[in-house]
Formats: C-alpha cells, structure tokens, sequence
C-alpha cells in the first residue's frame, strides 16, 4: 500500500519566503470518484493535514488546489478543501459553460480563481469549451489552467492566442512526442508568452519525460529554454500527491524533484520570482506577508 512520506531531509534549494505551490490536488472523505474521470489516489485520502505536513517539509507558504479528475465538473470537494486549508489556499475549478452564475458565485466565495481545461483521457473539460470557459473566466478576472498533449501545440496555437483570460500552459507543456529547444513547439510557447497573457508551469516533469528521472534532460532542455526566454512567466506546482503513483515504488522523492526542477532556473532572485511574484501575478494574490 502507498504511504506518503510526508518529511524528511529538506530540498537543498530553500524555497522564499511567500512561496505558492501552483500545482496539486486534495482529497476529502465523502466524496467518490465519478464517471468519466480517473479513481481516487493510491493510499489514505491525500487530505488537508497531510499537505500542511508536506507544506512545513519543503517551506511551502500558501496553494492552488486544481481540481482532481477524479470528481470531473462537481467541485464539491474542492470547496470543502478550500474551507479545510483557509487564508493561504485558492483553487482551480472544473466548470463549462452549462454552469449557472449562482454557482460560479460559490465557487468564487470559496476561494476558486481558475478554470481548468484538460484535454486528456479523464479530463472534465475539454479544449471543445475553450472558448466558452475562457469567456466565463475573463468575466470574473479569473486564470485558466490549460494542459493538452504538447506536440499539437501548432494546431491549437491560433486559438490560444485568442484567449482573453491570464492562462498557463501546464506540466511543462507534456510534449508527448517530443520537443526540442530549437523545435517548433517550444517556439509556439514562446510565441504565446510573448503574446502577453500566458505562463508555464514547472510540475509533473515525469509525466512527460522519456528520459526519466532522477535528470529528465528532455523536458530540463526545453524548460531552460523557456524559462531563459520569459523568466517573469514560469511558475511551479508541486504536482503532489503524485496521482499516477500507485505504490512506494512508482513515488517521487519530493525534496529531491524540488531539487531537480528548481535547479533548472540560474540563481535565487530566479527563484524568487518563479516562485513568489509570477504566481501572484497569474493568479491574482496579494502581496506575501507573513501570516496572511
């Protein structure tokens, strides 16, 4: 059975003060997984108490909790995380345009300020409900999540770039087929972020990776390359709790990844950065202070 280590030896690179994990998920009793979507995770309920040990652990300051497959378009846990965690959490949603306002009001009172679109097996939404989902975001200020197989980048880059909404591209872009530096996708990326309102995110690096850890040179590459060309618009997630892991085995080495994926940026005003201030801008946060 999966056991999560909650603790141990801290990454090497500290994490700032104020530091937003961007990328994770949460899981309460009494909500089953639905139709359509991915089982629960391996193991006890990745809950709020666990991830405020993983928060001490790493020096995590405050979340963006995305909404899980698992449950697809009824974020009824995520609410109930949201109210778990409190003040330093936010959350991503997964709605389409059938969702009435009423309800977008409480997910905006709980703390959501993001629409996720997941065009994977088991995703909730779709890139079919682009558009409609970016224009109910744009509505409220509201960020989009954005995750797609990568190596289509060219096909959907037109309408992309026709978003009105903050978005990120996430998972390091899960360029399925491969992706170089000097490739065509990573220069639609750039071409994106150029354009004003798109960000990457640094999370699940071995989701995509053919190399493998503990290096992922493949997606390291790209991502330097990224995150050299617009260090203002990267961010990183956690990816905890590591949904795909199924025993002790299959699971990450937290510090370690930190380590690793961190390691991809040049020095600790990068860090900072990518850390603190770009998810404050994408997501709409306050300004850090400690305690908030």
């Amino acid at each position: 059975m999966l056991v999560r280590p909650l603790s141990g030896r801290p990454p090497k690179t500290p994490l700032p003060k104020g530091a937003v994990d961007t990328q994770m998920h949460m899981y309460l009793p009494g909500f089953p997984a639905l139709a359509g979507g991915p089982a629960l995770p391996a193991g006890a309920l990745p809950d709020a108490d666990q991830y405020r040990q993983f928060m001490r652990w790493l020096g995590i300051d405050r979340v963006i909790i995305t909404q899980g497959n698992a449950h697809q378009r009824d974020n009824g846990n995520l609410v109930a995380c949201l109210r778990a965690m409190g003040a330093e959490a936010r959350g991503v949603a997964a709605f389409g345009a059938e969702t009435s306002e009423n309800d977008l009001d409480v997910l905006s009172e709980a703390g959501v300020i993001g629409a996720r679109i997941m065009d994977l097996p088991g995703g909730a939404v779709g890139l079919d409900e682009l558009e409609a989902v970016d224009d109910r975001a744009a509505a409220r200020n509201w960020m989009m999540a954005i995750q797609f197989d990568g190596s289509d980048i060219l096909e959907h880059e037109p309408r992309l770039k026709k978003l009105k909404s903050r978005w990120v591209f996430d998972h390091h872009g899960k360029f399925f087929s491969g992706a170089t530096p000097e490739g065509p996708e990573v220069s639609a990326v750039k071409r994106l972020i150029d354009g004003g309102n798109c960000w990457f995110k640094f999370a699940g690096v071995y989701e995509s990776s053919k190399n493998g850890g503990p290096g992922y040179e493949d997606v390291a590459a790209l991502s330097r390359a990224i995150a050299e060309h617009a260090p203002e618009r990267i961010v990183w997630g956690s990816n905890w709790p590591h949904n795909l892991a199924k025993t002790n085995a299959d699971y990450p080495d937290d510090a370690e990844l930190t380590d690793t994926v961190l390691g991809w940026l040049p020095d600790a005003a990068a860090r900072h950065r990518v850390l603190v201030e770009n998810p404050e801008r994408l997501f709409g946060l306050k300004p850090f202070t400690h305690g908030a």
